[in-house]
């Protein structure tokens, strides 16, 4: 059950994002705009199919998945990955990107609260943790 998982959310904390930047590899001039950035993140689902469209001051992305189904991402930063979002509990999205053409693996678990959204990321041993708040 995922009840908890669509809605718009407004990014207003985060730590270590440019740690973790730095270790994917992310150019310095992207890394300082990514973390001056408060992306705007809205969830919607349809049945089976989610989108995620991801607004900020870097890019603009959207995403189209069903859970569990493997799809290509060119990730906010440009990597091109091999993405899967599972559910992993009750309201808790587990994103794992595989790194294609030589770039590293790393992962995402976004935990949906009533008021907000916390996404923790890692990529090797660094690790960022991201909260959102949920938007009325």
């Amino acid at each position: 059950m995922a009840e908890l998982v669509p809605g718009k959310y407004q990014m207003t904390q985060s730590e270590n994002f440019d740690g973790f930047m730095a270790c994917l590899g992310v150019g310095y001039i992207t890394r300082k705009l990514g973390n001056q950035s408060y992306p705007e993140v809205t969830i919607d689902q349809d049945v089976d199919n989610y989108s995620m469209k991801t607004v900020s001051l870097v890019k603009t992305s959207e995403l189209n998945f069903k859970l569990g189904e493997q799809f290509e991402e060119i990730t906010g930063d440009g990597r091109k990955v091999l993405s899967t979002m599972s559910l992993t509990a009750p309201n808790t999205i587990l994103h794992q990107m595989l790194g294609t053409e030589g770039g590293k693996d790393s992962f995402c678990t976004r935990e949906f609260m009533a008021e907000k959204m916390k996404c923790v990321c890692q990529v090797e041993d660094v690790i960022t943790t991201r909260i959102y708040e949920r938007k009325k």
